[in-house]
């Protein structure tokens, strides 16, 4: 048995009814009923599926989670904690995966680029969206893919034309909001850099209240030949949500993309990312930090394709864990036959703050050139205790010096981070959630 059939055949019924209120283009209806028939096929997986071994969703599948048709009501000032004050330009808001316009703002954006609903572009010049939607993230074999495709409604879609260098980051914020009863948020966005452009995305996701929810997101980046696009993912998600997202980036000649995924909260959370190097001089760099106590789940799974030879490749992922969290990193560098001259670099680092604390990783190359230069490893540890001594002979706390070295671990992946209202919103809250002692998490 390789699905959660239950769970699965629950979403027939909403998936009938949405089909026939949200209508598509042809061409995008047909992916849309191809999505539903997948996810119908797969289910939801189960840990008998290698890439979902140590990661069990059935609390996921067991929800009966039902999407949102209406836009919630949903106020300024409850957004205000998730604005970063420094970066005050373009923004997109999503409340429950639907585009909140009053929100939302678009000044500042320079001629040549534009960054719209995907709800208003279905409607307006589904063209535009038509070639790219389900191009990179691939329907087959995913069955949470499959489920975002299926209820393809709303999302962001960012355009950026030939030449043209944004200089301020585009913010796409993404709220989960429980209702009545479990609410089902399936945002996307979609981002299409043409050549020799440059911008920069970041993105927002938070929830709040206790009732459980699930944001099932996907991302799509299309990287022109010598454009330059820098992403973001800030996960604040309530303790009691669970969150599937997935990024996926083609990039062209000579371009360069990097991807930043930080993880901070939500019950269940699973990051994938999907990058091929499609042509030659390509660079990609791929972070990511997480942050796990209680029994929170943190799963990172990425796939870097050198496709074409003369790409370089950086990925760095670091986890602090404590309580009776887990953590699971399945990092996997493919090096195709004729990729001669790459350069691939893969670390993954976990701290561990208390006994009940598990992470398992798991690096991989699979490479079939005979010229190139590829590195990986993990390593998995504890705070030194001769560092912690000496900090307490400098008159420190034990909370103190804990905390400094536990900062000092994540500090160098904060500096990879070139949005500084980013890297300052991301240092002041994991100062706020980091334990304040041995096991500080276990009881939260």
């Amino acid at each position: 048995m390789t699905q959660i059939a239950t769970g699965a055949e629950s979403y027939a019924a909403q998936f009938a009814a949405f089909a026939q209120s949200t209508p598509l283009p042809s061409g995008l209806a047909s992916l849309r009923d191809d999505a539903f028939n997948c996810f119908d096929r797969l289910g939801f997986p189960t840990t008998r599926l290698e890439e979902w071994r140590f990661s069990n969703v059935a609390p996921i599948a067991d929800t009966p989670f039902v999407t949102s048709v209406t836009t919630p009501s949903y106020g300024q000032g409850a957004l205000d904690a998730l604005y970063l004050p420094e970066l005050d330009g373009p923004r997109l808001v999503f409340v429950n995966g639907l585009f909140i316009p009053a929100l939302s703002t678009t000044d500042g954006l320079p001629s040549g680029v534009r960054a719209r609903s995907l709800a208003e572009v279905l409607a307006s010049d589904p063209e535009t969206v038509q070639p790219h939607l389900g191009r990179l993230a691939r329907i087959e074999n995913h069955a949470f893919t499959a489920l975002n495709t299926a209820f393809l409604r709303d999302g962001a879609v960012i355009e950026v034309a030939e030449g043209v260098v944004v200089d301020a980051p585009i913010h796409l914020v993404f709220v989960t909001t429980g209702g009545d009863g479990p609410v089902l948020s399936q945002p996307r966005a979609l981002v299409l850099a043409a050549a020799n452009s440059q911008v920069r995305v970041v993105e927002s996701h938070a929830g709040e209240g206790d009732t459980p929810y699930l944001n099932n997101t996907l991302t799509e980046v299309v990287v022109g030949d010598g454009a330059v696009v820098d992403h973001y993912a800030v996960v604040r998600e309530a303790d009691t949500a669970f969150r599937i997202g997935g990024l996926f980036a083609l990039l062209g000649r000579a371009s360069n993309f990097s991807s930043h995924a930080i993880t901070l909260s939500g019950a269940i959370v699973r990051h994938e990312a999907g990058v091929v190097l499609n042509g030659e001089g390509g660079v990609c760099t791929l972070n990511g930090l997480y942050l796990g106590n209680g029994r929170q789940l943190v799963d990172n799974q990425t796939t870097i394709d050198h496709a074409q030879p003369h790409c370089d490749s950086h990925e760095l992922y670091k986890g602090i864990l404590d309580g009776r969290s887990r953590a699971v990193f399945n990092g996997k560098i493919i090096v195709r036959l004729d990729a001669q001259k790459t350069d691939a670099k893969q670390s993954n680092k976990a701290l561990l703050l208390s006994e009940g604390a598990q992470v398992t990783t798991k690096p991989q190359l699979e490479i079939f050139a005979d010229d190139v230069k590829c590195t990986h490893g993990a390593t998995v540890g504890q705070l030194d205790e001769e560092a912690l001594f000496y900090l307490r002979s400098r008159a420190l706390s034990e909370a103190q010096a804990r905390q400094l070295l536990i900062h000092a671990f994540a500090a160098d992946l904060l500096g990879h981070i070139k949005v500084a209202a980013v890297r300052h919103q991301i240092d002041t809250l994991l100062t706020e959630r980091l334990p304040v002692g041995a096991g500080g998490a276990e009881h939260r």
